[in-house]
């Protein structure tokens, strides 16, 4: 399984009175590292829905925090695809500092068509050979 990573420094913004980063940003930061990694595989989100109506939604996650990032860390968020099916991804994630894992995460997305939000086969160019059909 290759893996991709997005680089992250946490900002104010994103912890609380404390510096500790809020727990729901980690899901801002895996959603950006998920769209970083489409754009790496050549999918332009924006053509994707203007041309086929279709668009990726979480539709399952499951986390485990294991410790806190901290203002101003410099943080790296990794996306592996597990398993492909006709009509959903599932992705390994990780936020890590240095050789320190912080949290980690399994997460469905589902294909959907975005004006009826029903399910949809992902296309077949897509991910042409990179993550075959299980």
């Amino acid at each position: 399984m290759s893996v991709f990573s997005w680089p992250v420094r946490i900002y104010w913004e994103d912890t609380d009175a404390g510096g500790v980063v809020y727990h729901s940003n980690y899901l801002r930061f895996m959603e950006r590292a998920r769209t970083e990694w489409l754009r790496a595989q050549g999918i332009d989100q924006v053509a994707l829905r203007e041309t086929t109506s279709l668009g990726f939604v979480v539709r399952d996650m499951q986390l485990d925090f294991l410790r806190p990032a901290r203002l101003n860390d410099e943080l790296l968020v990794s996306v592996g695809v597990k398993e492909r099916r006709s009509a959903s991804m599932l992705f390994d994630q990780e936020i890590v500092r240095g050789g320190t894992t912080l949290v980690r995460a399994t997460v469905r997305a589902a294909c959907v068509n975005l004006d009826t939000m029903r399910p949809a086969q992902i296309p077949a160019d897509l991910f042409p050979n990179e993550f075959p059909i299980t």
